[in-house]
């Protein structure tokens, strides 16, 4: 590879990028030596990627659980696979049911077990290792097994969350059991045992997931649900089935930009590379005004048609080659104005609770995988014998026309537009027209996890690495911004003052936030240096969490 970084680093940074031939990235370094350690036992970067994503349901249960759904993109070595595990609602969920038990509420509600749809992250797992893995699925979880069994001591960051979490979620059902195991959140350093998520691991290991989509787990989910004021039945999780998808793809400075396409939020990103791909931005300096300017704007047109057009495919109005169409982008670019900010559209959004990581190895196998909870511990519920944390992905659902005129209105077994994205880059091998998914040379598996900040977090990190050729560590490490509604952006602090001030005198609304946590992202990088099995690659980590990039 040929693409040439300046490794020098100009933000404040406690890390410094890794070199190595195996590499798994993660927001928590327990969850990243369990990936690094089914590396050592054989096993691919496939496997490294399940065992770290099971191992990350025990260790940072504020973002994540086994309850949770799950997105993937992965390079086999030869060609890209997609794989969306998104849950889809329960068959009882119509907007006649929500209406009867809520009234007029635009959406289902935002906790409690009336807004979970059918998880999908533990079928994700299932489909990896049957598709693409190495080593057994029981060899595989075995890690996450045995930090569920024997604990860990929580770190800062995640301890943080949680403690946040629960004034409003220790009333939820299952929730204090769970985890408030002395009364309270766990303290920086207590150690926290999960032995009710051991059980489940161990009966989804041995029966490689029919126990949770139909069997044991799913008819105890069912009891507790129908106990709790909900509909969702063990027959929803027999049928749920996760979907092998070719990821979309745009091109950008002369590499690829691939995300799984509609009803994620990936293809976010990619309007809003092909809407930058009008500008000269290496023209400018890397944090100047107007640089910083020209994405915000970017990003904000983007969003304006995903909020209005990108559901389920089944309702979509509009498709995703339409959305992507170069023309349309091209035509989308000329109505940004350098020296004023606009409001293109409305804006949906909120914070999020989710984990990406990656993982590569010196096969040149590379996985970009991201599983969530949506909201932080999602609906807050847990149910006890198994210890099964819920996401509240039917909170995005709503009742009628809306913004988007009625395209993510619920439905049964329908999936509610979904935010968590992962990422991957690649570059053509040669100029023929007419590439195919073997036509392309992997370049870098990446993600920027939380909420509406992930294409934003793309768009910032790749922009960086691929208009002012700053390393993955360096790009991550850099001030970020996150565009709200309207004229509304936040900054973090570490942002040039002279750089904030440009943006106010553009009309940008600035404000300076300073949650490390959720509101500008947490990102893990690994890019691919070159032979795998000789320079291997070079992984980033993001300050914002607790995490890691461990290799050998």
């Amino acid at each position: 590879m040929s693409h040439t970084f300046n490794h020098t680093n100009p933000y404040t940074t406690t890390r410094a990028p890794v070199f190595a031939r195996n590499v798994v990235a993660t927001s928590h370094p327990l969850a990243a030596q369990a990936g690094l350690h089914i590396l050592r036992q054989g096993g691919n970067a496939v496997d490294a990627a399940v065992a770290a994503a099971a191992a990350m349901t025990v260790c940072e249960p504020v973002s994540n659980g086994l309850g949770s759904d799950a997105f993937c993109i992965v390079w086999d070595g030869k060609k890209l696979h997609g794989l969306n595990a998104s849950g889809r609602a329960p068959a009882a969920w119509t907007p006649a049911y929500f209406q009867g038990k809520y009234g007029d509420a635009p959406n289902p509600p935002k906790r409690g077990m009336d807004s979970v749809t059918v998880p999908g992250a533990v079928s994700a797992w299932v489909a990896l290792n049957k598709k693409l893995g190495k080593l057994p699925f029981t060899e595989v979880l075995q890690p996450a097994i045995d930090l569920a069994t024997r604990g860990y001591g929580v770190p800062p960051i995640v301890q943080q969350k949680w403690a946040a979490a629960v004034p409003e979620l220790q009333g939820q059902p299952g929730f204090a059991q769970a985890f408030m195991p002395h009364g309270r959140a766990p303290e920086v350093g207590e150690l926290f045992t999960f032995p009710a998520a051991a059980a489940a691991l161990k009966k989804i290991a041995n029966s490689r997931g029919v126990a949770f989509y139909g069997g044991e787990i799913a008819q105890a989910i069912e009891k507790f649900s129908a106990a709790h004021g909900g509909s969702i039945k063990a027959s929803d999780f027999e049928r749920y089935k996760p979907e092998w998808v070719d990821p979309i793809g745009m091109d950008y400075r002369g590499f690829r930009l691939h995300e799984i396409g509609p009803n994620g939020q990936g293809i976010a990103a990619l309007m809003a590379l092909g809407i930058l791909d009008q500008f000269d931005l290496s023209a400018q300096k890397v944090d100047s005004v107007i640089s910083q300017h020209v994405q915000i704007e970017a990003m904000k047109l983007a969003f304006a048609d995903v909020y209005r057009y990108v559901a389920d495919p089944s309702a979509m109005q509009v498709s995703a080659a339409q959305l992507l169409d170069k023309a349309y982008l091209k035509s989308r670019a000329k109505l940004i104005r350098m020296n004023k900010a606009q409001d293109f559209g409305p804006g949906n959004l909120a914070k999020g609770g989710t984990i990406y990581l990656t993982a590569a190895d010196e096969s040149g196998m590379m996985v970009s995988f991201i599983q969530s909870n949506y909201m932080g511990f999602g609906s807050g519920c847990v149910e006890p014998t198994f210890g099964i944390s819920l996401q509240n992905r039917g909170h995005a659902f709503d009742m009628g026309e809306g913004i988007n005129h009625g395209i993510n209105q619920v439905a049964p077994n329908k999936r509610p537009f979904h935010t968590i994205i992962p990422a991957f880059l690649s570059r053509p091998k040669n100029s023929s027209p007419g590439l195919t998914a073997q036509d392309i040379e992997p370049v870098m598996s990446f993600g920027v996890m939380g909420a509406n900040m992930q294409p934003q977090g793309h768009v910032q990190t790749l922009v960086r690495m691929l208009d002012y050729q700053q390393n993955p560590q360096a790009a991550c490490d850099a001030p970020r911004w996150r565009f709200n509604a309207g004229l509304a952006i936040n900054v973090e602090a570490a942002m040039n003052p002279a750089t904030m001030q440009g943006l106010v005198e553009r009309g940008h609304q600035v404000e300076v936030i300073n949650d490390s946590y959720q509101d500008f992202g947490a990102g893990q990088f690994i890019w691919r240096a070159g032979d795998p099995a000789k320079e291997g690659y070079v992984a980033a980590s993001d300050a914002r969490r607790d995490g890691l990039a461990a290799g050998y």
